[in-house]
């Protein structure tokens, strides 16, 4: 039914069958802004693609130099495991629904591990989906001049780099740099990523 501007209910959809006024077209919608730094529709605050600021019109904030850790389920490194025919890999099954996250490397060391109680390690593995075969304290990565090294803390499934199925050493620092990939629990990659 429409509505007439003075508010009247009609029937008709040309004029108002209480007052006779012309009653137009409903109001378009509002346009969808578009993102002036990358071309992207806006439909909340922020710009999904590039972090651009709706509300303020502030660009995304500068990417600064440093080093991120890319944690992702990864089927590949599962299947590994998988075939491995530990004793608790039986009953294991790859999750669904496994969203990849970005972690910034800041300050001289970042924990690997699953968070009790007090302790939340930096690289949270307990997080969604939740990997099982991640010790608390299972591994740490340590500032060095250059980049980072990897040393596992003495997990009881071990840590592995770049596909090998040769876990590293306990206690022992293993130099790892840009691009590298650090295997740990049942379906856990870790990609390092520095920011130039």
């Amino acid at each position: 039914m429409a509505v007439c501007p003075a508010g009247h209910a009609s029937a008709a959809a040309d004029y108002c069958d209480v007052c006779g006024e012309l009653i137009g077209a409903a109001p378009s919608p509002a346009p969808v802004p578009v993102c002036p730094d990358c071309g992207t529709p806006g439909v909340d605050r922020f710009c999904e693609v590039c972090g651009y600021d709706f509300a303020t019109g502030r660009g995304a904030p500068a990417r600064t130099a440093g080093w991120v850790a890319v944690v992702a389920a990864d089927p590949a490194y599962f299947a590994t495991v998988r075939a491995g025919d530990g004793p608790d890999t039986g009953g294991l099954a790859f999750p669904s629904h496994a969203p990849e996250r970005t972690v910034p490397l800041t300050g001289p060391e970042v924990r690997i591990g699953r968070r009790g109680g007090s302790d939340t390690p930096e690289i949270d593995l307990r997080e969604p989906p939740g990997d099982p075969g991640v010790s608390r304290r299972h591994a740490v990565l340590l500032a060095r001049p250059g980049g980072w090294t990897l040393v596992d803390r003495g997990s009881t499934n071990r840590t592995c780099v770049n596909g090998s199925v040769d876990p590293v050493p306990f206690h022992t620092e293993v130099p790892v740099g840009d691009g590298d990939r650090i295997h740990v629990g049942a379906w856990t990659t870790i990609t390092l990523r520095e920011i130039r």
